[in-house]
């Protein structure tokens, strides 16, 4: 099974409980700590995957980085389940999926909006505004900026694109024309 597929298994599982439990914010909060922990400390992450080091000491070194923390006894587990497993290295992979599944949970949708110039503002809070109300979502931005679209806004949400880039708006112009001179 590759490692995307068993990513997404572990982290449906701590869903699962999270959303029993009514924490699963809370957990996402935790293992979004914890995977920034390890993807900035090399030396940690090094010494934690290392095979060359016995599961009783990894498991030392886990404890140590847990004591210092105030996560919760379920996560607590879950990292140390990941560690017996060998799978303490996709922990990243692991928070994107549990990411996702807590932002559908809670109605959320992810826009990543692309502009020519910095947007003020309160367009960006109309832009926003609009689109939860097509979307029926909460939406969180990400914001872009791309001069070669000229200007106007290219919005993407999921696989829907929502082009109004004067970019675009040229393109459409310029075939428009060669059709017409065409027939």
């Amino acid at each position: 099974m590759s490692n995307w597929k068993l990513s997404k298994r572990y982290a449906k599982a701590l869903f699962g409980l999270g959303r029993e439990a009514d924490s699963f914010n809370k957990y996402r909060r935790e293992l979004e700590e914890f995977a920034a922990f390890y993807r900035e400390n090399a030396e940690f992450r090094q010494a934690i995957t290392n095979p060359i080091f016995s599961i009783k000491d990894r498991k030392k070194l886990l404890q140590a980085v847990l004591n210092r923390s105030d996560f919760s006894v379920l996560v607590r587990n879950f990292l140390g389940l990941l560690l017996d497993k060998n799978r303490i290295s996709a922990i990243e992979a692991i928070t994107v999926h549990y990411a996702k599944l807590t932002d559908e949970t809670s109605n959320i949708a992810h826009a990543e909006i692309i502009t020519a110039r910095p947007l003020k503002q309160k367009t960006l809070d109309d832009v926003v505004r609009s689109f939860e109300g097509l979307m029926s979502k909460k939406i969180k931005l990400h914001i872009k900026e791309n001069p070669k679209i000229i200007g106007g806004v290219v919005v993407k949400i999921g696989d829907t694109i929502f082009d109004g880039s004067v970019r675009t708006q040229i393109e459409g112009l310029k075939e428009s024309f060669k059709r017409s001179y065409q027939g």
